[in-house]
């Protein structure tokens, strides 16, 4: 049975949900930490030279919050390109594409993970070379952007800073 486009956005929907439902808790859960760990007389000491609520959160909270945050923002980003539980757990990849071009093992909802899974255990055509190239091209790729991205935030150039 083909899926519509209808059911397709339905899925993604619910993905995505799903997805936001899991990492929420999470990041609250982290960020309600590095906000306890503020230290309490960098506010009040800005209270003191003048500062209001707003000098407050854009000079102390915001740096404070993105010095901590940045390597674990960059390990999220990179963990989604390899989030291949709810993806295939909730639709095993959806509806297939035209079964010409993609020998029918690319989804509606596939991920690269998913469908390297899907090529590597198909029975007809399981293809290793493929599946390993596309995991050290991906490879390649998430640990350049990587490196730039962590090399550019604030937890390597402010190292010295914050306490």
């Amino acid at each position: 049975r083909q899926m519509c486009i209808r059911d397709s956005t339905r899925t993604k929907i619910i993905i995505i949900l799903v997805n936001i439902w899991i990492g929420v808790p999470y990041t609250i859960l982290s960020t309600s930490g590095i906000l306890m760990n503020i230290p309490r007389d960098l506010y009040e000491s800005s209270k003191i030279d003048g500062a209001n609520s707003f000098v407050q959160f854009t000079k102390i909270t915001l740096p404070y919050i993105f010095f901590v945050t940045g390597p674990s923002l960059i390990q999220s980003f990179i963990g989604n390109i390899n989030n291949f539980g709810v993806i295939y757990f909730l639709t095993g990849g959806g509806a297939t594409y035209d079964e010409t071009v993609f020998n029918r093992l690319l989804g509606e909802t596939d991920l690269l993970i998913t469908y390297i899974y899907k090529v590597v255990t198909s029975v007809n055509n399981s293809d290793f070379g493929l599946a390993s190239t596309i995991g050290i091209f991906v490879f390649v790729i998430c640990a350049f952007i990587s490196l730039v991205m962590y090399n550019r935030s604030s937890a390597v150039s402010g190292e010295d800073t914050f306490q």
